[in-house]
C-alpha cells in the first residue's frame, strides 16, 4: 500500500479525525468537536454531507425512538429534521405508547445543506474533501493518524470510521456492473485492505434502492393520499412545529400480478438469483423480486409513492427496491395503476460493501484490534439512517472521551434503543444488514420515544452535549409531572351530576370517594372526561398531561419493567476479567468455552446473549466467577 503513495506530506494534527460525512459522521464528528476537540470530518465528496442515498425520510417505526434518543444526548438530526421535513407523523398510534414512533418525510436536499451549515458553523470542526486509504497505528497498537490517497498524513489521537456503503462498492443494475458508491459517486477500496491488514474480519453486505420517477408523469388521480398529522409533535425536544404545519401528500400504490408475472419471466436476469450478487441483503427491507418469490401467494404489495423534495418533481417509490435490469425495470413499472405513462428519471440498482464484523468492537464503538479507532453505521453492519446517526453520537462522545483518558459511555439495553442496537452488534454480529425494530427491544414500556428525554439527557448533559438550561428544564418538566400524578392520586370525586354522568357514560361502577388516579387507569377515561370533576385542576401543558396519564395507565406494567431491568443490572454488573481463562473452565460445554473464548464478553450479561451460551453454561460461569473472587 505505501509504494503506491509516491510523496508523503504532513497535513495537520487533529486530536479526533472522522472519516465519512454521512449520518453517523456528522453526529460523531458533531459530537467531539461540541467537547472540545479539534476535529477533521472527511469526505470524499462535500455533496455527500447527510445525503440521503436511498428513501427520503427520517424515522419510522423504532426509529423515531433513535432519533429522540439521539436529540436527548445532544445530537442534531432530531433538529435538522423539524427544519426540513415535508410531512410528519405518528406512526402505530391504535397500538400502545411503547411503540408510536414518529416518522417525517424529507426534503433531501434541505436536508444535507442545513446539515452542512451546522457542520461549518461548529467551532473546533473542519470540514475538508478527502478519501481516507489507510488508517496509521503506533509501535503500541494505537491510532496515530489516517492518510489519504493524495499522501497527507493527518494526525491524530482518535479515529471514528463512518464509512456508509463505500467500502468496496459495486453497484449492480441487471448484468450491467460498476464499481461506485451510492448515487454514482466514487467508491472507497484501499481503506477497506488497510482495515484488514490491521486484523478486522470483512464482511460482505448488500442493500438496495428503488427507481425515481418523475411526478408529471403519474396518475395521481387513481392513487390513494396518505397525509401527516396536524397534531404531531417534534422530533426534538426543543421544537415545536406550531399549527402551520407542512403536509405534503405521499400516495399509496400497488403491484398487481401482472407486475408479478414480469418479475418471475425475467428471474434469470435478476442478479439476486443468478449468483451476480454475493453480499447479504436486508431481511426486512427486500427487492420487489425477492417479494415476489418470498410470498408467492401474494396477489399485490404496497408501494409508497414519497417526494423528494420541494424543489425536485423526482419522487420516490417505497418497496419497488430491484436489481433487476432497466429495461425489465420500465416494463415493471407500466404494469401499476397510474404508472402506465411513468418516466424513471433514475433506475433501480443494488449495491454492495465492505463491512467488519461488529463482534470486533466494544460497547463503547472503539474497536478491540486498534485502540482508539472507533467504528459506526453501516461499516458495523446496520441499516438505516437513523441506526448510523446513533451509533455515531456515542463513537463521537467516546471518542472524545478516549482522548481524554476519560470514563467511556456505555449504554445498556435497559437506558434506550440505541443500547439495545449496540448491544445486538457488538454481541451478536451482524450477518445481514441490521435494522433496529421495537420487537427487539425488551422494556418496551420504559423506552418509550416520549421520554427519551428523562432516560438520556443525564448522560448528554454528564458528557457535555447538553447544557445545563437544557438539562434543567427537563427536570423541571418531570417534577411538574410527578407533582400532577400525585395531585391525581390526592383528590376524590364526590357524588354529583357530573359524576353519574360520567359513570353513565364509560359502563358504570363510579363510586364517590374515588381518586381521580384510579379513575384514570380506565381505559375508556381520558383526562379531559374528568374536567367537571376536577375544580382545582392546573393550567399545564399537553406534553405533562400527557406523561402523567401514562405513568397512571401504566403503572403496574412499568413496575414489572423495573424489576426485571433491576436483574438485567446485576448481570450487567458482574463483570468477567479479561484474562479469564474459558478453556480450563471443565464444567463449560465445549461450544461455550469456545464462542465464550473468542468473543470475550465484559460481563455476564453480555455473555448470555451470545449465540451457543445456554443458561446453564451461564450458571457454571457465575460459580467460577465466585470461586475466582473468594481465592
Amino acid at each position: 500500500m505505501e509504494n503506491d503513495i509516491k510523496i508523503k506530506f504532513e497535513a495537520g494534527e487533529y486530536d479526533v479525525v472522522v472519516v465519512g460525512a454521512g449520518h453517523a459522521g456528522c453526529e460523531a464528528a458533531l459530537a467531539c468537536a461540541r467537547k472540545g476537540m479539534k476535529t477533521m470530518l472527511m469526505t470524499m465528496h462535500l455533496d455527500s454531507v447527510a445525503m440521503m442515498p436511498c428513501n427520503p425520510s427520517i424515522g419510522g417505526t423504532g426509529k423515531g425512538h433513535l432519533v429522540r434518543e439521539i436529540d436527548a444526548l445532544g445530537g442534531e438530526m432530531g433538529k435538522v429534521i423539524d427544519r426540513t421535513y415535508l410531512q410528519i407523523k405518528t406512526l402505530n398510534t391504535s397500538k400502545g405508547e411503547a411503540v408510536h414512533s414518529l416518522r417525517a418525510q424529507a426534503d433531501k436536499a434541505r436536508y444535507h445543506d442545513e446539515m452542512k451549515r451546522v457542520i461549518e458553523n461548529t467551532p473546533n470542526l473542519y470540514l475538508k474533501q478527502a478519501q481516507a486509504v489507510e488508517i496509521m497505528t503506533d509501535g503500541d497498537g494505537k491510532v496515530c493518524g489516517v492518510m489519504t490517497y493524495t499522501g497527507g498524513i493527518y494526525r491524530c489521537t482518535a479515529a471514528v470510521i463512518c464509512s456508509g456503503t463505500y467500502l468496496k462498492g459495486r453497484v449492480i443494475i441487471g448484468e450491467a456492473i460498476q464499481e461506485s458508491g451510492p448515487n454514482g459517486l466514487m467508491a472507497s477500496y484501499r481503506l477497506s485492505d488497510s482495515l484488514k491488514e490491521l486484523g478486522f474480519t470483512i464482511n460482505r453486505l448488500k442493500t438496495g434502492t428503488p427507481t425515481r420517477i418523475n411526478r408529471r408523469s403519474i396518475d395521481f388521480s387513481v392513487l390513494t393520499p396518505q397525509y401527516g398529522d396536524k397534531d404531531s409533535e417534534a422530533f426534538s425536544f426543543d421544537d415545536d412545529l406550531g399549527d402551520d404545519k407542512k403536509d405534503y401528500p405521499c400516495y399509496l400504490a400497488y403491484t398487481n400480478e401482472q407486475t408479478h408475472d414480469i418479475i418471475r419471466a425475467n428471474l434469470s436476469r435478476s442478479p439476486l438469483y443468478s449468483g451476480v450478487i454475493h453480499g447479504t441483503g436486508p431481511r426486512y427491507c427486500p427487492s420487489i423480486e425477492d417479494k415476489v418469490v418470498r410470498f408467492a401467494d401474494k396477489k399485490q404489495h404496497q408501494l409508497f409513492v414519497e417526494p423528494e423534495g420541494a424543489s425536485t418533481d423526482e419522487v420516490y417509490l417505497q418497496g419497488f427496491s430491484s436489481s433487476l435490469p432497466e429495461d425489465v425495470q420500465e416494463k415493471m413499472l407500466h404494469t401499476l395503476r397510474g404508472f402506465e405513462h411513468a418516466e424513471i428519471m433514475r433506475s433501480a440498482y443494488a449495491i454492495e460493501y465492505d463491512a467488519i464484523d461488529p463482534r470486533q468492537v466494544y460497547p463503547t464503538l472503539m474497536t478491540k484490534p486498534v485502540k482508539g479507532l472507533f467504528t459506526a453505521g453501516q461499516i458495523n453492519g446496520t441499516s438505516g439512517y437513523e441506526e448510523a446517526a446513533a451509533q455515531g453520537i456515542v463513537a463521537g462522545i467516546n471518542a472524545a472521551q478516549y482522548v481524554r483518558g476519560e470514563e467511556m459511555l456505555t449504554l445498556t439495553r435497559a437506558d434506550g434503543y440505541i443500547g439495545v442496537l449496540i448491544d445486538d452488534i457488538v454481541t451478536k454480529g451482524a450477518t445481514e444488514p441490521y435494522r433496529i425494530m421495537t420487537s427487539r427491544v425488551e422494556y418496551r414500556l420504559l423506552l418509550r420515544q416520549d421520554n427519551a428525554d428523562k432516560r438520556l439527557m443525564p448522560f448528554g448533559y454528564k458528557f457535555g452535549l447538553v447544557s445545563k438550561e437544557r438539562y434543567t428544564r427537563m427536570l423541571a418538566k418531570w417534577e411538574s409531572v410527578d407533582r400532577e400524578t400525585d395531585r391525581l392520586r390526592s383528590v376524590k370525586v364526590t357524588d354529583s351530576p357530573a359524576l353519574r354522568e360520567l359513570s353513565e357514560k364509560t359502563g358504570g361502577g363510579i363510586r364517590p370517594g374515588t381518586t381521580l388516579y384510579t379513575l384514570l387507569k380506565r381505559p375508556t377515561i381520558s383526562y379531559e372526561d374528568l374536567a367537571p370533576l376536577d375544580e382545582d385542576r392546573p393550567e399545564l401543558p399537553a406534553s405533562i398531561v400527557k406523561q402523567a396519564v401514562i405513568q397512571i395507565r401504566y403503572e403496574d406494567y412499568i413496575l414489572r419493567e423495573e424489576k426485571q431491568i433491576e436483574r438485567f443490572r446485576k448481570l450487567e454488573d458482574k463483570k468477567i476479567p479479561e484474562d479469564f481463562d474459558y478453556q480450563n473452565s471443565k464444567n463449560l460445554r465445549i461450544e461455550a468455552r469456545q464462542k465464550l473464548d473468542r468473543y470475550r464478553p465484559l460481563n455476564l450479561g453480555q455473555a448470555s446473549r451470545i449465540e451457543g451460551v445456554s443458561p446453564a453454561d451461564i450458571s457454571v460461569l457465575m460459580i467460577e466467577l465466585a470461586k475466582a473472587d473468594n481465592k
